[in-house]
């Protein structure tokens, strides 16, 4: 999840600068990521106002992969709402007849972003900070839902390691897309390594050595819920192959 200060004020653009790091959202999505069931129209998502005083208004809207802006063949609806303080309220991911015309045989990437608009202050000279959160949002097709179980089964069996050269290369042969967050060699992460989201039936080369990452390396990565479990592999030659699931 991303969260983007975007700043409206009447003093300088260094204020903005110091003081945007300190501020926290108002407006609280329920979930670090989405996963929209192609075999439903529509799903709810809930929000809430942390603020004890103020409304705020919550702006809703869909990019594509691309990080473009679109209205078509998914909606956020309604796309503005005033929630009161302290109030909780629900947006609408809604699927157009467009929806159908989506891969089949794989997921497809969006994102998903909220915007919380603050209420016009009153006082001179006051810096006004909106926060954006910002989350993948998963398009998948009816045919490729799985319960939990499902899910673990695709990871173990569609995701391996191969040699390349000094580094290791992360496949995934699933129609799912993988998002890696972190590997660790001997019960310790590593820290160069930096997230990675690998499309379905594609792959992505680790920035670290292959001597670094050892034998037996353990992967991390983001489920549907936004947990962090890890596959560990065990390694022959050329090639890794996941030995062992663990929940996290």
């Amino acid at each position: 999840m991303k969260l983007t200060c975007l700043t409206s004020f009447l003093t300088g653009v260094l204020a903005s600068a110091i003081l945007a790091p300190q501020a926290s959202a108002a407006i609280a999505l329920d979930r670090t990521r989405i996963i929209f069931d192609g075999s439903s129209r529509s799903l709810s998502l809930n929000i809430s106002n942390k603020n004890k005083d103020l409304p705020y208004l919550a702006q809703g809207w869909i990019e594509n992969a691309d990080g473009v802006k679109i209205d078509s063949p998914l909606i956020v609806l309604p796309p503005l709402q005033r929630v009161e303080p302290l109030a909780k309220s629900q947006v609408k991911v809604q699927a157009l007849p467009a929806a159908n015309t989506l891969p089949q045989d794989k997921e497809t990437l969006y994102y998903f972003n909220l915007r919380e608009i603050p209420p016009r202050s009153n006082k001179a000279n006051t810096l006004q900070i909106a926060l954006q959160t910002r989350i993948k949002m998963f398009y998948r097709p009816q045919a490729l839902i799985k319960n939990s179980v499902g899910m673990i089964n695709v990871w173990k069996e569609s995701i391996a390691l191969k040699r390349e050269g000094g580094k290791y290369r992360v496949e995934n042969h699933s129609p799912y897309f993988f998002t890696l967050v972190g590997v660790s060699a001997a019960g310790k992460e590593i820290a160069d390594v930096k997230p990675l989201m690998i499309s379905p039936q594609s792959s992505e080369l680790l920035p670290v050595s292959a001597e670094r990452i050892g034998s037996a390396p353990a992967v991390t990565f983001i489920n549907d819920y936004g947990g962090r479990p890890q596959l560990v592999f065990r390694c022959a030659g050329a090639g890794c192959s996941v030995a062992d699931y663990k929940e996290g």
